[in-house]
């Protein structure tokens, strides 16, 4: 036996070292077919990075929000890397039975340690087993995060983790059997009944048995390794080592995920000017090299947890989207067609192929077919990505905000979706009645500029507007910015109005654009029109500049003295303004509307005195909870209105529900499955609320349509009202006495402009 196992395993040893070293070499050369990205945009501040890789892997900082997963999977995790020397003392073992590591081996500390690790880490892939069962498609289907993974691969890294954990627990316990422990000691805390029945077994048994057991741990450690090395595609296996430098390349260096700003367009490595792009810039993504090396490292790092899955809304109401198959399908056309790529292949701007025939006459006939595959197209067209997986995206982040080894899925859909609305002009039909309103008349809805103005004359308070009431924003403490909803559409001119009002009665000096406003351009650029939203964007921040002037500088600091501050009761104009302004050359200081208004409660500046009775759940808008961090204010507004009882949804903050209206989806009909806004209301009325609150234009136009939409089918109550907080805080500031809301107390003193 002991002849046989040192055989094998050497055997084993040489060929998985020598075809892991490979296959390192090779997904290294995969990862470098990709586009370059702009310099030092993935390797800033490289001392924060390393920190970010340490703390998200020893702290598990994103597994550890599924609780006992997280813990199982810390322990997995922790035991693979850190029971590497077991291995070294597994083949120790093969050639004298007994034999223990240098220094360290006879060292309570190490073994303590080994003993503990090696046990959780049989238990931990014990209960992750148990959960990968009871989570099975099954009856669950679409509702499993596993549904689509590959199970076998899955199987096979499970079944050897645990029976590499076995044989580092026999191995153990066999070491005190044949030193004669014959109490209860820290290096054997765990084992020691086994040590005491082994104990019982003659020399040559034991000896055997460590044989068989050191020859196991090599050899399905090893077989291991050339099945991953064979299969560099494989990421349930490929992840552990891959995780590492995904996260440290990761978008923000400070360990934030790839949420909020999108990126802007680049070519080789470049920022695409929009102004005078070169003939040869590279619009988009169209075939598989087309995407950064980042991405290519994104596809092959996906461990195939269905995270992303379990929380994505599309796939959550019979929608194609998976972003986890999604990124799954890209991996392995990537690696499918790799050959062909590195073999000098692919197609120029014509369709043309540039390779001749000698440099591809030794390409697997395999990846020949491969890279005639379009990266977009439907099941007959052999596509690597159907067209309404593409269009199904809200872009609400929560496959990115789960990802535990940080995938920037949304990224990758936009930089798709532009080569199909700029290079193909194929996108959904009634996306495109928006685009052509906004090119002609910088809204959605194609109204006149003179009709943002309207709300104006609905309330009975002057609202200053610049270059007519004001000369320019240095006069105030803030612009408000509207937003094209805020102004055009009916059920949110009610938050404006609002939101308006309270400014009033705080005393808050602010003025609006006006006419002079224009979309922000998130929608356009959601959808993948770049041109249109750097259109936008150039104008609005140009306007904007103009508006604000020249701020004074301080003698002593060299610095502005006041900063260009901005409220927005939209996250979508919120988001854009704050996170992708600065790409344009806007830097301004933007609050939300809740995040104001709190400020404003907490000064004492608004009292909300009058009670609203009700329970009320609130739904987080994605544009303002993930993608921006802003979950608080809406919150305590809500606590501070007498009479509210609230109740949060089972999804809610973090893992909050999209209402369908992100990613330019507002402006698209929903044509398979359940409406996403439909999912999401029937999710709040199963607590029976009176009041379903939010803080976002296209929130409440989707909830309302959907609640609407029941009424009128005598599904719920008339009584039931979607309203945004600001609405909600309106009614209880104002009294019954004073139901203008203006009037203030005669003994208290005039409020000072919030600054």
């Amino acid at each position: 036996m002991q002849l046989a196992a040192i055989i094998v395993s050497l055997v084993l040893i040489a060929v998985g070292v020598a075809l892991f070293g490979r296959a390192i070499v090779q997904i290294y050369r995969y990862m470098r077919l990709g586009q370059s990205v702009p310099a030092g945009s993935r390797t800033n501040d490289p001392t924060q990075r390393t920190v970010t890789v340490v703390k998200e892997f020893l702290g598990h900082t994103r597994m550890n929000r599924w609780g006992v997963v997280g813990v199982a999977h810390w322990f997995v995790a922790v035991g693979f890397f850190s029971l590497l020397l077991t291995i070294v003392n597994a083949i120790g073992q093969l050639f004298k039975a007994d034999w223990l590591l240098p220094v360290i081996g006879e060292w309570a500390p190490y073994n303590v340690f080994v003993e503990f690790i090696g046990t959780m880490t049989v238990l931990g892939i014990l209960l992750l087993i148990a959960i990968r069962q009871l989570s099975k498609p099954g009856k669950a289907g679409r509702k499993s995060r596993f549904a689509g993974s590959n199970f076998g691969q899955a199987y096979f890294v499970e079944a050897v983790i645990l029976i590499v954990g076995v044989c580092i627990f026999m191995l153990h316990a066999l070491e005190g059997a044949q030193h004669h422990v014959d109490g209860y000691e820290a290096s054997f805390f765990i084992s020691y009944p086994v040590v005491s029945w082994l104990e019982g077994l003659d020399v040559s048994t034991l000896q055997n048995l460590t044989y068989f057991f050191a020859g196991l741990k090599i050899a399905t450690s090893f077989i291991w390794m050339i099945t991953v090395a064979l299969k560099t595609d494989m990421g349930v296996a490929w992840h552990r080592f891959l995780a590492f430098p995904n996260i440290w390349f990761k978008r923000e260096a400070d360990g934030d995920v790839a949420l909020g700003a999108l990126l802007p367009m680049t070519s080789e490595g470049k920022e695409i000017d929009f102004e005078d792009p070169g003939d040869d810039d590279q619009f988009g993504v169209s075939q598989i090299e087309h995407f950064s090396w980042k991405g290519l490292l994104d596809f092959s790092t996906c461990t195939e947890c269905g995270r992303c899955q379990s929380q994505c809304p599309a796939w959550n109401t019979g929608k194609p989207l998976s972003p986890k198959l999604m990124i799954m399908a890209l991996r392995d056309h990537a690696h499918a067609k790799a050959p062909y790529l590195l073999a000098g292949g692919g197609k120029d701007m014509e369709g043309n192929e540039k390779a001749t025939e000698e440099q591809l006459k030794d390409v697997p006939k395999a990846a020949l077919e491969e890279a005639e595959r379009p990266l977009i197209g439907t099941l007959e067209e052999n596509g690597v990505i159907d067209p309404d997986v593409l269009w199904s995206c809200t872009t609400c982040g929560a496959c990115v905000e789960q990802c535990p080894v940080d995938i920037e899925h949304i990224d990758h859909i936009v930089d798709m979706r532009r080569y199909q609305v700029m290079i193909e002009s194929s996108f959904p039909s009634e996306a495109g009645t928006m685009l052509k309103n906004l090119e002609k008349k910088g809204n959605p809805w194609g109204l006149a500029k003179k009709q943002r103005l309207a709300w104006t004359k609905e309330v009975d308070f002057e609202v200053p507007v610049v270059g007519t009431d004001v000369e320019d924003l240095t006069e105030v403490d803030y612009l408000y910015w509207v937003g094209c909803a805020g102004a055009l559409e009916d059920r949110a001119k009610k938050t404006t109005k609002a939101f308006a009002e309270l400014l009033h009665i705080a005393g808050v000096n602010f003025a609006i654009m006006g006419g002079d406003e224009k979309c922000t351009g998130d929608s356009p650029r959601r959808l993948g029109n770049e041109f249109l939203f750097q259109q936008l964007g150039a104008e609005n921040v140009a306007t904007l500049n103009a508006a604000f002037g020249e701020d004074d500088e301080d003698e002593s600091t060299k610095k502005p003295k006041s900063k260009k501050k901005i409220v927005a009761t939209c996250p979508h104009c919120f988001n854009t303004i704050a996170n992708e302004y600065p790409q344009l050359g806007g830097e301004y200081e933007v609050i939300h509307h809740t995040q104001l208004l709190q400020h404003l409660i907490d000064e004492g500046r608004l009292t909300p005195v009058t009670p609203v009775e009700g329970l009320i759940t609130y739904h987080d808008p994605c544009y303002l909870g993930r993608h921006n961090k802003v979950y608080t204010p809406p919150r305590e507004i809500i606590a501070k209105v007498p009479g509210l009882r609230n109740e949060e949804m089972h999804r809610h903050k973090e893992r909050g529900f999209c209402c369908g209206a992100g990613g330019a989806r507002m402006w698209m009909e929903e044509r398979i499955g359940k409406r996403i806004n439909n999912e999401r209301v029937d999710e709040a009325l199963s607590l029976n609320p009176d009041i379903v609150s939010t803080a976002c234009p296209f929130c409440l136009v989707m909830l309302t349509d959907s609640v609407n939409g029941k009424k009128n089918d005598g599904k719920v109550s008339e009584n039931v009202q979607v309203v945004d907080v600001a609405q909600l805080l309106l009614d209880s500031v104002k009294t019954p006495a004073d139901p203008a809301g203006e009037a203030e107390p005669a003994d208290e003193p005039e409020p000072e402009p919030v600054k």
